[in-house]
């Protein structure tokens, strides 16, 4: 089969988006894939809400590397290759360099250009690391470079962002890293939220000062771009809510009053007062229910470490 140049393989990608969008927002209930919410404005959004009062999991996060660092550099290994995806602006990997030691480091995002900014200044940092930058869309496929040596590749997937997934998709998601680390010890270590309170969980996604809502609105802005749409997002209400039977977190965009949104090729669909467009699920876990995924997905000897309030969970997983 002859390759597509690089121009027609943009276009395939693009026309892949869009049919994928065009599908969310027509299906019976309208929805789209998290990943657009993460364009430039939004992946600085999202910086942003990692430092609000209300949003818990990046600093127990942080709380718990800081506090168990000796025992989780222990269990990755010195000279690993750390691969991080959805690396956003690379503070979580950063502020791990001192006790991991990678040989190297490999930021994998969606968001091309906050990346490469992020990564840049990094370089200045820690010059002793040799540093690579991925743009991918690795929610579906994580065809990694042929150049990328296979020895001691260490996946980092933090803030748990596995809980985008559904249960069944986080499972096929995490053999896709299980195929991608290979078997020259390599492992993975990941953040997950765990079950608790909705007195807790629902303020984190729905902040006092609206970050949050800024961030779930502006992935309107992106659609537009994306699909030549004519979305107004003052027409939408940002709502997310704790969905107990499902133990996750759901996102949505509810529409203000009845419109009508159209978007290129003659795509369209009316939206009642009140209809939704779910943006992104969070789904939280158990210990036992995540170190038993862990298991059927492939990995062998996993080791958790939580905070004082059962609120986080990272854990480190070697391949079996």
């Amino acid at each position: 089969m002859a390759q597509l140049s690089q121009p027609a393989q943009n276009c395939v990608v693009q026309d892949e988006i869009q049919q994928q969008l065009a599908a969310g927002l027509l299906a019976a209930h309208a929805h789209t894939s998290p990943k657009y919410l993460y364009d430039v404005l939004g992946s600085r959004l999202f910086a942003a809400i990692c430092e609000l009062p209300e949003y818990y999991p990046t600093r127990t996060e942080a709380a718990i590397f800081a506090l168990h660092a000796q025992q989780i550099a222990a269990a990755v290994g010195p000279d690993a290759i750390l691969i991080d995806l959805g690396a956003g602006n690379c503070s979580k990997a950063a502020r791990l360099f001192p006790s991991l030691r990678p040989r190297q480091y490999v930021a994998v995002d969606i968001s091309v250009q906050f990346l490469e900014e992020a990564v840049s200044a990094l370089r200045q940092q820690f010059p002793q690391i040799e540093m690579t930058c991925l743009g991918m869309d690795f929610s579906s496929e994580l065809e990694l470079p042929a150049t990328l040596g296979m020895d001691r590749r260490q996946f980092f997937y933090p803030g748990s962002s596995i809980g985008n997934f559904a249960p069944l998709e986080a499972l096929m998601f995490l053999r896709r890293i299980r195929k991608g680390i290979g078997s020259s010890g390599g492992g993975l270590l990941i953040g997950v939220d765990l079950i608790k309170d909705k007195a807790i969980l629902n303020p984190a996604y729905d902040d006092a000062l609206g970050v949050t809502a800024a961030f779930n609105l502006n992935l309107l802005h992106h659609v537009n771009r994306l699909l030549d749409a004519d979305f107004r997002p003052r027409d939408w209400r940002h709502r997310a809510f704790y969905n107990s039977e499902q133990h996750r977190i759901e996102m949505h965009l509810e529409a203000r009053n009845e419109l009508t949104v159209h978007w290129q090729n003659g795509g369209m669909r009316r939206f009642a007062r009140g209809e939704r467009i779910h943006t992104e699920s969070s789904y939280k876990y158990t210990r036992e229910g995540f170190v038993d995924m862990l298991q059927q997905a492939g990995y062998g000897a996993v080791q958790t470490w939580c905070d004082p309030n059962n609120w986080f969970m990272v854990c480190h997983a070697q391949v079996a």
